[in-house]
């Protein structure tokens, strides 16, 4: 399945692109996409932004799903559906 991921502020900095979309096996959640971004970029992705191994967005960021927080839904255990939408993006950013 395919998954829409975009990057916004440091984040976008640290991935060096905006967006992507990210192939994924079915019955996938949330922490398996982030899983695979740590692995696939590695520092400063991981661990400033999500630590794979306590399954951990950092406080200082966030993560939509669907224009929802993950935090209103089941946190890095949401369940990801193919053509989903996910956003990563500190909680503040500036101009």
């Amino acid at each position: 399945m395919k998954i829409k991921v975009h990057y916004l502020g440091l984040v976008k900095t640290y991935m060096n692109k905006t967006q992507e979309d990210v192939e994924l096996p079915q019955s996938v959640s949330l922490y398996n996409l982030l899983d695979k971004l740590a692995l696939e970029f590695g520092s400063p992705f991981n661990p400033d932004v999500y630590e794979p191994t306590k399954k951990e967005v950092k406080p200082m960021f966030m993560v939509l799903v669907n224009g929802i927080l993950m935090g209103q839904l089941n946190g890095v255990n949401t369940k990801l559906k193919d053509g989903d939408t996910v956003m990563i993006m500190p909680l503040m950013t500036g101009g």
